[in-house]
């Protein structure tokens, strides 16, 4: 099986020039410059730019237009819009370049000044396929939902929510609390390690389940392999609870959930240049050092000679 989360794809990709470039955009930094060179980039190639529907209100820059009708899906924003996009590119099985506007992110790999550069390359081939995994959620005789993020179990009013966590059939915790994230590999650097998970690394086939803060107990985050399947039962809970799937809100949180790993869902367009998720997350200060490595760091600054 593949890697949840490898490295990019060294398949060669076709030369393609888009004739329709599918848009999601932040819905409020300044977007001016990105969004010019977008325009002017296909005007000079004669592709046509559509507004896709997002899970968030944005500001009308585009006529609108369906995923499923583009040939590569550009989000202008930062990781929230990326993600968007990259929901909107697995439903629609179209490839994602995500532009950062205001800070590059993990997912928003490519500077708002290299738009037009990066549409040139990913026309001429020059780009590497990213395939992200996603959780898929049934839950009783409803429609399976998916998560390329996360999906989670909160508490929405007073009260504990309780959980029985079955993985493959056998019993490994029941808790009472705040609830519990599911996350896949790309998701682990969010709400799962903000509550204390482990971080999955480059090349590991599995997801995560963490709870959150408990009321007793003791049931550590569980790494899952991906040919497992998850179940959450919330029915004996005590208060409201809800259900969110990729930070959004996808309804209250009643009776039981079945999570299963699906590989290769998403497509990201990446390049031999774009930065390691690693580099990506300790330039973010989502990872950083030790206390004592930057006091050390910090002396060894104060008394270097000036040169």
């Amino acid at each position: 099986m593949p890697s949840s989360l490898s490295q990019p794809s060294s398949a060669n990709v076709p030369a393609r020039l888009p004739q329709r470039i599918g848009l999601l955009v932040h819905p409020t930094r300044n977007l001016d410059k990105p969004l010019g060179l977008l325009r002017d980039w296909a005007q000079r190639h004669g592709a046509e730019i559509v507004q896709l529907v997002a899970s968030y209100p944005q500001r009308a820059v585009a006529e609108p237009g369906e995923a499923a009708d583009t040939d590569v899906i550009v989000s202008i924003g930062g990781d929230g819009t990326t993600l968007a996009a990259l929901r909107a590119g697995a439903e629609a099985g179209r490839p994602v370049l995500g532009v950062s506007c205001g800070s590059l992110g993990a997912l928003a790999t490519v500077m708002s000044g290299d738009i037009d550069r990066a549409l040139d390359r990913f026309s001429q081939g020059d780009w590497r396929p990213r395939m992200f995994p996603a959780l898929s959620i049934a839950h009783g005789s409803g429609e399976s939902l998916f998560a390329l993020n996360d999906v989670a179990l909160v508490r929405d009013a007073g009260g504990q929510v309780r959980l029985t966590v079955h993985v493959d059939g056998a019993l490994f915790a029941r808790i009472a609390g705040d609830g519990a994230v599911v996350s896949t590999p790309l998701g682990t650097s969010g709400y799962a390690i903000s509550a204390g998970g482990p971080l999955l690394l480059t090349g590991v086939d599995g997801f995560v389940f963490t709870p959150l803060p408990k009321h007793g107990g003791f049931a550590p985050p569980l790494v899952i392999d991906s040919g497992s399947q998850l179940v959450l039962d919330a029915t004996d809970s005590y208060a409201s609870a809800r259900l969110e799937i990729d930070g959004q809100v996808a309804g209250s949180c009643v009776g039981s959930y079945a999570i299963t790993f699906r590989p290769g869902v998403a497509t990201q367009v990446t390049f031999d240049d774009t930065e390691p998720l690693l580099a990506g997350l300790r330039r973010r200060r989502i990872l950083f050092d030790s206390p004592r490595f930057l006091a050390e760091a910090d002396r060894a600054a104060i008394t270097q000679p000036e040169s």
